[in-house]
């Protein structure tokens, strides 16, 4: 292998001992030194850590000795460190501090990864000896987590195309530096057009229907860009936009939702045509690797195994789901024609909230001051940790964050022994990507003595100046979601950092998350942070009820929202290698008719152009992941109601047969392991009301 810089980067010198990445952060738990920590200087670390694990990996393929577990798979497993290091960092900064600085080093360095990335997984040299070492993997008394590993790094070079030809090799290259670059382009073009996308509003008066702290925050918003005396209503990452429920204004709901669902799909920033050129050489790398397309080949490595398992869940929920959301527009005719008004897209979550107000007696921005951000994280989310698993969470108002937004707390286990570090960074702003998410910068490995630094990102909208932050029911359970992910990387107690934390298949990893969404309303949670923030009374006992009577309302829009974007994923990545998609939005349209998701009132929760976890996330041809996932979900927490719900010894079983062997056993069986039994359909259809049972 040669240790030669990729062509086009300068060849890296080695870094000095003073570079803050240079070497593991002094910091407790390997903080990184954020205070130390420039774009340039992260560079730097990249160039370095690619050059330096080329460096490794040639070491070790000239070892004369023959190939072993050590001087192969674990000596692989142990290289490129600073590479890591670097990597997390620099990928924490793309999605929540960019800048045009740093996303110009994102464009140099995403097609220079991706030529690293393939000098490994395409060596020959390399694959002989891990094929090697494969081969006696159950002769020389390994123990089975250290078997898991060899065949996991075989499995990934088999995926990858080591065993192609040179030709093969040489393509295979081009193609993944070629669809990094699209990538990179894909995600600058979104967070670009989606801050252009923001709603400029001149009056006031328009914004009748949201609170004053939201009214004062658009001002806010305003007034950050430039438009001061103006208010802006900025977009998150789905279609559906949060102001759409509660704005008086139709004029201003139309504004608001053809400015979501029209992002990216013209001018500078259309997205279309990478997508198109996304899915198609996503095709052509199929076949190259011998599967029919992208999803056959993104299916082999998941707990679903196949595209025909997919089709058969997704199948199962078309249908009800579709009767669902038709039912429910009915409703909602209704009640707008009472208005003189024909219902649009733009009116659905408007007349929705109504129904809710009406037939369930629950206003949705009624509730927003029993949610207080604080209350919410350290009353409910850490309390519910405490009272399951036995975790504590301690301010560490000392270590500083990547951004002033962000805070650090230490975790302790049951027996007080210290865990790792906490970072919450929740609110919205320029340079932040939408969405919500888990990373880490430290993962738990004993292999590595490392412990976890795990951090959770939100983007709730800032109050104005000395004003609560004050949270939707929706972005509640969002927070509690996020942080089963981020239990999943506290709780890791695993050997090798290849299998620590959220390292499992794509199709399991929403489940640890989506299981500790229920909590949220569980009685003893709720009750000790659902607390008026004026007044300190708690939420009504009444007001519960009606929150999960409504529960079931809206089931066929969510649901057939969250369908037509994994359909439409499917779509994209079912194509074969000879087509080439030269109309995107003729495609979407074609592509959700044949699936039988085409309802003009309920656009995908992501069209094409802003579908940011398809096409510049870890999601192609995997969005369907989310509900496969919440089949283990929805089975999980019957489990946990048929055992006494929010008991210690119910939080026990599933870390440590579970969340705490992270990818070191198949996922499967680490549910198994737990519920007794494969998952049920069952519970899921009765949750999402699809069901007669339901």
């Amino acid at each position: 292998m040669s240790t030669e810089a990729p062509a086009g980067s300068p060849a890296p010198a080695s870094l000095s001992a003073s570079h803050p990445l240079a070497a593991p952060s002094a910091l407790p738990y390997q903080l990184p030194p954020f205070a130390e920590i420039t774009p340039e200087l992260v560079r730097e670390a990249l160039l370095a850590g690619m050059a330096e694990q080329r460096a490794e990996v040639a070491a070790l393929v000239a070892d004369p000795a023959e190939p072993t577990f050590d001087n192969t798979v674990l000596a692989l497993e142990r290289s490129g460190q600073l590479l890591a290091r670097a990597e997390r960092v620099f990928h924490n900064m793309t999605s929540a501090v960019s800048s045009d600085r740093i996303r110009e080093i994102e464009r140099e360095v995403a097609p220079l990864a991706a030529v690293h990335d393939d000098a490994l997984r395409l060596d020959p040299a390399l694959f002989a000896r891990v094929d090697a070492v494969h081969a006696r993997r159950r002769d020389v008394g390994l123990d089975e987590e250290s078997v898991r590993l060899i065949e996991r790094y075989h499995l990934d070079f088999v995926l990858a195309g080591a065993g192609l030809d040179d030709a093969g090799r040489t393509r295979l290259s081009e193609l993944n530096q070629r669809l990094a670059e699209l990538s990179t382009t894909f995600d600058q073009n979104l967070q670009a057009a989606t801050e252009a996308a923001a709603v400029v509003v001149e009056d006031v008066a328009a914004l009748d229907g949201l609170s004053e702290g939201e009214v004062a925050a658009a001002a806010g918003a305003a007034a950050e860009r430039g438009r001061a005396g103006a208010h802006l209503l900025t977009l998150v990452l789905p279609s559906g936009q949060p102001a759409l429920a509660k704005l008086r204004s139709r004029e201003l709901r139309r504004r608001l939702y053809e400015a979501s669902v029209t992002r990216a799909s013209s001018g500078e920033h259309d997205n279309g045509p990478i997508a198109a050129e996304m899915a198609h050489l996503r095709a052509v790398r199929a076949r190259l690797l011998g599967f029919d397309t992208h999803a056959d080949l993104i299916a082999a490595d998941q707990t679903a195994k196949t595209s025909a398992a997919v089709d058969a869940l997704l199948g199962e929920l078309v249908g009800p789901a579709l009767a669902n959301a038709r039912a429910e527009a009915e409703v909602l005719r209704e009640l707008a024609g009472a208005d003189g008004v024909e219902l649009a897209a733009w009116d659905w979550a408007f007349y929705s909230e109504r129904v809710r107000a009406e037939r369930y007696a629950v206003d949705s921005a009624a509730l927003r001051p029993w949610f207080e951000l604080d209350r919410v994280l350290v009353d409910g989310v850490f309390r519910a940790a405490e009272l399951l698993y036995g975790y504590t969470f301690r301010p560490r108002p000392d270590l500083v964050g990547y951004h002033p937004d962000t805070r650090v707390w230490e975790v302790f286990g049951a027996d007080g022994e210290p865990v790792g570090l906490y970072l919450g960074d929740y609110f919205a702003r320029e340079g932040k990507r939408g969405g919500a998410w888990m990373s880490s910068f430290v993962t738990q490995s004993t292999l590595l003595d490392t412990r976890p630094v795990v951090f959770n990102n939100l983007n709730v909208n800032r109050p104005a100046a000395s004003q609560p932050t004050l949270l939707t029911l929706s972005e509640v359970t969002t927070l509690f979601h996020e942080f089963g992910h981020a239990l999943h990387g506290l709780f890791s107690a695993v050997t090798y950092p290849r299998f620590s934390g959220t390292s499992v298949s794509r199709d399991f990893v929403e489940y640890p998350s989506q299981v500790n969404e229920m909590w949220a309303l569980w009685p003893e949670v709720l009750t000790h942070y659902a607390t008026h923030v004026e007044t300190g009374e708690p939420l009504p006992v009444e007001t519960v009820q009606a929150i999960e009577a409504a529960s079931l309302w809206g089931e066929g829009f969510a649901t057939l929202e969250y369908l037509a974007a994994t359909l439409l994923d499917q779509a994209w990545h079912r194509l074969d290698a000879d087509t080439l998609v030269d109309d995107p939005q003729a495609f979407e349209a074609a592509a959700l008719a044949a699936a039988g998701v085409a309802f003009d009132l309920v656009p995908p929760r992501y069209r094409t152009t802003y579908f940011q976890h398809v096409f510049a996330g870890g999601y192609s041809a995997g969005y369907y992941s989310y509900i496969w996932s919440e089949v283990l979900d929805a089975d999980t927490v019957e489990w946990f109601k048929e055992n006494g719900g929010l008991r210690r010894d119910n939080g026990d079983v599933f870390r440590s047969r579970l969340l705490a062997r992270g990818g070191s056993v198949d996922s499967l069986a680490a549910f198994r392991a737990v519920r007794g039994r494969d998952a049920d359909t069952a519970p899921l259809l009765r949750r999402r009301g699809l069901s007669p049972a339901a």
